[in-house]
């Protein structure tokens, strides 16, 4: 590693040390200056192109923005999100070096401006897919002498690349036109798939892959089974650490969340405590959310995937996931958000039935299949997420499985199962919902110290547990009478002595 880039590092970034992967990243990218790769040779080892894999908050922002200092050209850096370049922008100009932004509604003064401070120095230069596709702005950049260009999140290369965002097919094209000498692709997670895709994509297939550790060892992983997800959610922001993030799938069940805790804690005489955050918000709005938690030291804030991706928010404890992302590297990503600190944090997936039947249209050995087995796992769950992303997996002893076997059948229908079971042909459903909802409230006062269940969320749970033929609402002299359904294997349920072990957070806490 040459001594003027430990230099630069300590002087510009305040850091005394890289790590090892960083390293032969850096070292690479400087190999690829000084001529020892060639783009010719279609050999690896002599490859000028790399695809780096490292962990969320390993430092790959280092890993390009230390070459950029001492290369001889301009280093481009392409993000997917313009609050990535913001971002980015903020923490560059904090240590002290130049940077331009090219990004769309600039006007033709604010991109001559750009091009000028270029042409006088300024080695770093922050761009979005879309600005690329400009042939004004691609033409002058052609001048701008570029040596490296970096590609952040580039796993979005082929999760929007196909029809999301169209700009992302074409960086291909962007890397040919500019001919830079040096292209880095940086990714925090993707299987093999993802890999193949991304390298044909940007390099038709010429690249090295830098593979580091794919393992956050300090996230423990955990599945609750449930019916009820944002009673259970509710109930573990409050017994959870925090900082604490709640993922939803769409951006009116983050709104509900939100809603639901706030209520909740706004009885207890806690404000401000809970926001959300999706893409529907305006700018303003997201960048006063993104700087409340991250300012926030017991922050809830329920979300959809539009919030994470490259906010420094090093201290969440907590991440919890109402539903399930389509893709096991989309879990991985957004789970990561959490414990950038090194320290511990946990990451409790909620996982109901429906949840599993969805799965099951997928094909045995998809992408989209892992996340089932993930949750229905009985053996480590870690082992199943390092395998799916192509990495090597070693030990475990932090999730849920490998400390305490499967996780257990959910607790809230199983109140409901229970009820039938013991007064078969009794209960109508009126009574049910009565009944269910007063047991649940009873096991669940000590935490939430009020009632928290009502007959409408219990509803809920009936009507699945009839779509899955686990109980049926009779018809002729009991009609309707609920009785359990012939194949369901029933295990009654032992009321435990803690409240939280009854609950079936006893494997989480």
């Amino acid at each position: 590693m040459e001594e003027n880039i430990i230099n630069e590092l300590a002087k510009k970034f305040k850091i005394d040390h890289l790590s090892a992967w960083q390293h032969l990243v850096i070292a690479n990218i400087l190999d690829a200056e000084k001529g020892l790769c060639s783009p010719s040779d279609n050999s690896e080892e002599s490859c000028p192109n790399q695809i780096v894999l490292l962990p969320t908050g390993s430092g790959k922002s280092l890993c390009f923005l230390l070459p950029a200092l001492v290369l001889k050209g301009a280093t481009l850096v392409i993000y997917p999100l313009l609050a990535l370049i913001a971002d980015q922008k903020r923490r560059i100009t904090e240590a002290g070096i130049d940077c331009v932004i090219f990004k769309g509604g600039q006007s033709a003064e604010e991109r001559e401006e750009n091009f000028y401070r270029i042409k006088n120095g300024t080695k770093i230069i922050l761009a979005n897919p879309e600005i690329l596709s400009c042939k004004d702005v691609i033409e002058k950049l052609k001048l701008c002498n570029i040596s490296h260009i970096a590609i952040d999140e580039a796993h979005c290369v082929s999760e929007w690349g196909d029809s999301f965002r169209p700009a992302y097919r074409a960086l291909g094209n962007v890397i040919k036109e500019l001919k830079s000498s040096i292209n880095t692709a940086f990714t925090a997670t993707a299987s093999d798939f993802v890999l193949q895709r991304i390298s044909a994509l940007l390099f038709n297939g010429n690249v090295r892959i830098v593979r580091g550790s794919a393992d956050r060892e300090n996230i423990h992983y955990n599945v609750i089974n449930c019916y009820e997800k944002q009673k259970m959610a509710l109930m573990l922001s409050i017994k959870a650490e925090k900082p604490l993030l709640i993922f939803s799938g769409t951006r009116v069940r983050a709104e509900d969340m939100a809603r639901e805790i706030a209520t909740y804690y706004h009885s207890i005489d806690i404000e401000d405590n809970v926001r959300f955050y999706h893409a529907g918000m305006q700018k303003e709005e997201k960048l006063e959310t993104e700087n409340w938690f991250l300012n926030k030291a017991d922050g809830i804030l329920c979300c959809t995937c539009a919030y994470g991706m490259g906010v420094d928010k090093k201290n969440i404890r907590t991440v919890i996931h109402l539903e399930a992302p389509l893709t096991i590297e989309a879990y991985v990503q957004e789970a990561g958000r959490g414990g950038r600190d090194g320290k511990i944090c946990k990451a409790i997936l909620l996982w109901s039935n429906a949840d599993s039947y969805d799965r099951e249209k997928y094909s045995e050995n998809s992408r989209e299949k892992v996340i089932k087995n993930f949750a229905e796992a009985s053996i480590c769950r870690r082992k199943i997420l390092l395998e799916a992303l192509g990495a090597k997996y070693e030990y475990c002893s932090t999730c849920d499985v490998c400390k305490r076997g499967k996780s257990p059948a959910a607790k809230d229908a199983q109140i409901v199962i229970d009820l039938i079971k013991r007064n078969p042909k009794y209960f109508s459903k009126a009574e049910l919902k009565a009944l269910a909802s007063n047991r649940l409230n009873s096991m669940y006062t000590p935490i939430f110290k009020r009632n928290i269940w009502n007959v409408e969320s219990i509803d809920d749970i009936i009507e699945n547990l009839i779509n899955e033929k686990k109980i049926e609402c009779m018809k002729g002299l009991w009609k309707g009478r609920f009785k359990l359904c012939a194949s369901v294997h029933y295990a009654p349920l032992h009321y435990a002595s803690t409240h939280l072990h009854y609950a079936g957070l006893h494997n989480t806490f």
